[in-house]
């Protein structure tokens, strides 16, 4: 039996009432039990959890709402990420590349 509430509306509501983050495992269990739904859902609820903003990934695949954590808890530092862009793709097998007569 499906609830009136979305899967994230619901994911919310458990998260509220624990008061504290969740190992995704209990999450799901907790939404699936409430929602009604079979384990065949699960990657759909992940990334559908993974791109609500109100929520936040933590260590050990734990989930929180993201009201409740720090700035630093909540966001990945990009500039701690070294992009090598001044070097060109090195391609390593000439065998591979492609070239349609017809664009030239």
């Amino acid at each position: 039996m499906a609830s009136a509430k979305s899967m994230m509306d619901v994911a919310y509501d458990v998260i509220v009432k624990k008061k504290r983050a969740i190992p995704f495992t209990k999450l799901w269990e907790e939404v699936s039990k409430t929602y009604g739904v079979s384990n065949d859902k699960i990657a759909q609820f992940y990334s559908d959890l993974t791109l609500d903003s109100r929520f936040v990934s933590l260590k050990e695949n734990k989930w929180d709402l993201i009201e409740r954590r720090k700035f630093e808890e909540s966001h990945v530092d990009l500039s701690a990420i070294e992009l090598d862009e001044d070097e060109p793709e090195e391609i390593e097998d000439e065998q591979d590349i492609i070239i349609d007569k017809d664009e030239y």
